[in-house]
């Protein structure tokens, strides 16, 4: 597969791993109606920092991705801030990304690289992302999405029509924006969506239907290549009701003996779309059961049908309902009291499309660019709407400079449009803010910034089993006990305390505790340091890990 080169790419291709794991704090006086939040998260800080934060929580745990990064049109005023270990990136940071700058496509890049692959490992393994672009970036964003969710993960460039009248200033006026759509795995799979204003001609025993003919009308499925689709169906002409239809069989008998051919127009063979086999099993006795009927063509002889009663459809790869423009994005803000705050807003609608697309009833969404906060209410709405569960998960930098220190788009745009939605639309729902906390590495913690019991066992259980932990309510921290996995029982002896850590160890008195709390298992202990013999560690199903911080040289 072909792959894209660009400046920094060796450099900030596995960054995502040297990118330490923060706390996510609780911001109380933020949160709105918390007991309705049901998990809704709204997270204030940068995304890349942010997306590790939620890896022990959320990792293979979200269904649906959206996101609307910086289309880098050298307008944007952008800056590069990602602290990568290299001079050469070091150089980007803090500065604005202009439309003069000969390298903003590989800053451009260099930014969404490890952001794409932290979003992927946060992608459940039937999930589904949806990200939109302009031709700025679209065939760079493209090929490297082709890298990391693979060619195959590949399933559409949707169009969406955004402006209706086009940019008028550009040679050929710009009516469209992208929206990719990729896949995880072979598992993935999208809904289709409900056909609005669905007219049915027809009643029976089973309900609404309309006729749907059940020869094969792809030029390419001939009797030739189809062989097992190519054969008679018999109608019985005296069986005709008022609407028209007879009843169908495929044997030939005194009663069904007019023998029909999958034949188009031109009278050229064509093929049926089901097997005999299928066709067999909606045959019924009376038309009113049957799902297959024929009908008399106006110039003589008989068509086949299905009784169709699906009011589903596939998404098309062109959205250009009025709902979907950027237009509509300022009018929902404006009906908030909010217009004029946010540039080019997403619509409600066009968020709700991909979520209805993409998720089930109880799904997590997550949108890592939140901007003005279009996603959550999408998802507040939908629920509404269907009386779905789903849960949304935002990220939006404060985006403050110099210039404007107080600047905090998160708290005062994001956070507020989802607030005002809940009260003008009566969304039962709420959500939880978060701030980025301390990282959890040795400079900080060295440092005498040490996080809670809590968030570090959590912590530890992921370093430990890759996994979330689920139970925890369980966390006993005055018995170290972090949780099991399996056949493992997890423990951690900590505190949020310096002059205690440096007292702390596994000896032999908490051993034996630990043993008969866990009898027959393997017991794996996260400590500052351990004053067992191999031997006995052995003997007695210990794994010893020391908490790689040598905390007690922190005055040394």
């Amino acid at each position: 597969m072909p792959t894209l080169q660009f400046k920094g790419k060796n450099i900030i291709w596995n960054h995502h791993l040297a990118v330490p794991f923060h706390t996510l704090d609780e911001v109380p006086e933020l949160h709105y109606l918390p007991e309705k939040a049901n998990g809704n998260m709204i997270i204030e800080g940068d995304n890349l920092i942010a997306l590790k934060a939620l890896l022990p929580q959320f990792a293979g745990k979200i269904k649906c991705i959206y996101i609307d990064p910086p289309y880098n049109t050298g307008n944007e005023g952008w800056i590069y801030n990602d602290k990568v270990n290299s001079p050469l990136i070091n150089e980007w940071i803090g500065k604005t990304v202009g439309i003069d700058d000969l390298t903003r496509h590989d800053k451009w890049l260099c930014m969404m690289v490890p952001r794409l692959k932290l979003l992927r490992e946060l992608l459940s393994e039937d999930g589904v992302i949806f990200i939109s672009i302009d031709d700025n970036e679209l065939y760079n964003l493209k090929n490297i999405l082709d890298e990391i969710f693979t060619e195959n993960g590949f399933i559409s460039n949707i169009t969406v029509q955004v402006n209706k009248g086009g940019r008028d200033y550009l040679p050929i006026a710009e009516t469209h924006e992208n929206l990719l759509c990729y896949f995880k795995t072979e598992k993935s799979e999208l809904n289709e969506l409900a056909k609005k204003d669905m007219h049915f001609s027809y009643t029976d025993s089973y309900g609404d239907y309309n006729h749907r003919e059940l020869r094969n009308r792809n030029p390419k499925f001939t009797s030739a290549n189809r062989p097992n689709l190519f054969y008679p169906i018999y109608v019985n002409e005296s069986s005709e009701n008022e609407k028209k239809e007879c009843l169908i069989s495929l044997i030939k008998t005194n009663e069904f003996n007019i023998e029909v051919f999958p034949l188009n127009s031109e009278g050229n063979e064509s093929c049926w779309r089901w097997s005999k086999d299928k066709l067999q099993q909606n045959i019924k006795e009376t038309i009113d059961l049957s799902n297959v009927i024929a009908k008399k063509k106006n110039g003589g002889g008989y068509n086949i049908y299905e009784k169709h009663r699906k009011d589903t459809s596939k998404a098309k790869s062109i959205w250009d309902e009025s709902e979907v423009r950027t237009e509509q994005g300022t009018i929902d803000l404006r009906e908030l009291n909010l217009g004029g705050k946010f540039e080019h807003p997403k619509p409600t609608p066009l968020i709700k499309k991909i979520i209805e697309l993409a998720t089930l009833e109880d799904s997590i969404i997550l949108d890592s660019f939140a901007g003005s906060g279009t996603t959550m209410h999408a998802v507040m709405d939908l629920n509404k709407e269907d009386g779905g569960n789903r849960r949304c998960i935002m990220v939006q930098m404060t985006e403050a400079t110099e210039a404007e220190p107080d600047k905090n788009i998160c708290k005062d745009i994001t956070r507020e449009r989802v607030k005002r939605a809940i009260d003008k639309y009566r969304y039962d729902a709420g959500f939880k803010y978060y701030r980025l906390g301390i990282p959890l590495d040795a400079e900080t913690m060295l440092a005498g910034q040490l996080p809670t019991y809590n968030q570090f066992a959590k912590y530890v259980y992921y370093l430990c089993t890759g996994e979330h932990l689920e139970a925890e309510d369980n966390i006993n921290e005055a018995d170290y006990y972090v949780g099991e996995y399996g056949k493992q029982a997890i423990y951690l002896v900590y505190k949020q305390d310096y002059e205690t850590l440096t007292r702390l160890a596994l000896n032999l008195t908490l051993a034996e505790k630990i043993k008969q709390q866990q009898p027959g298992k393997k017991r794996i202990v996260y400590a500052p340091s351990c004053f067992l013999d191999e031997e006995y560690l052995t003997d007695n199903q210990f794994e010893y890990v020391g908490i790689p911080y040598n905390l007690f040289q922190h005055n040394q």
